[in-house]
């Protein structure tokens, strides 16, 4: 079985999140790709983050009757901040040993893995998938060079880029695959902030999304 993880705040889920996720999961047949509400996001301590309840319950309704996509509440059940580490060796214990995991991610995301707890460890637990936006060819050739000089000072220098495969692979470590998935010009930051103007959000995010916010008088 292929299983990808997929943590972030979703504050709130939209449909950017699910389109990626959609498109992660052809891409590498994946049997299911999970969302992992973070609940102490350690990087974001300032921001303004609705309870990690309400964040769950926007990702179940965004989520519901979606072939291959699921849930977990790993990380709101976890005391303290919430470290992916932890998450990786929580799903490789709970999954079988011919199970095999993918950690989703986004590129600007990636080229802060740096600053995480234990970072360095992850790479020898899981696949990595590195999601990047389609621009430019130039500018494609500006984010490849940028990703390996990253992965070969902050992770390893053993790491080779194969272009047929899209991936950089290690003799030792898992593989680093990177693809481009559709350019969404949304993010949960806007999203707020046209919820604190009052205007609509249709068509940004799940319709039983939406109702839910407005409900719980979230954002305002």
């Amino acid at each position: 079985m292929k299983v990808g993880l997929f943590g972030g705040t979703f504050n709130p889920v939209h449909a950017a999140h699910l389109r990626v996720a959609f498109e992660v999961v052809n891409r590498f047949l994946l049997d299911r790709i999970i969302f992992i509400p973070s609940a102490k996001p350690p990087h974001k301590t300032g921001a303004k983050i609705v309870s990690p309840e309400h964040r769950l319950k926007m990702v179940n309704l965004a989520i519901e009757k979606v072939d291959k996509f699921f849930v977990s509440d790993v990380e709101i059940k976890r005391p303290g901040f919430s470290y992916t580490i932890d998450t990786v060796l929580y799903f490789k214990e709970i999954f079988s040993k011919e199970t095999e995991l993918y950690l989703v991610i986004g590129l600007d995301a990636f080229l802060e893995i740096d600053t995480w707890m234990l970072y360095k460890t992850l790479f020898d637990h899981i696949t990595f998938i590195v999601m990047t936006r389609p621009e430019t060819e130039i500018k494609n050739r500006i984010s490849l060079r940028l990703l390996e000089q990253y992965i070969k000072e902050k992770i390893s220098k053993d790491y080779k880029y194969f272009k047929n495969k899209f991936c950089f692979l290690h003799v030792e470590k898992t593989p680093v695959y990177f693809i481009d998935v559709t350019r969404i010009d949304i993010s949960s930051t806007k999203i707020r902030k046209i919820l604190q103007i009052g205007e609509s959000v249709k068509f940004l995010m799940p319709e039983k999304v939406e109702d839910y916010i407005k409900f719980k008088g979230l954002y305002k």
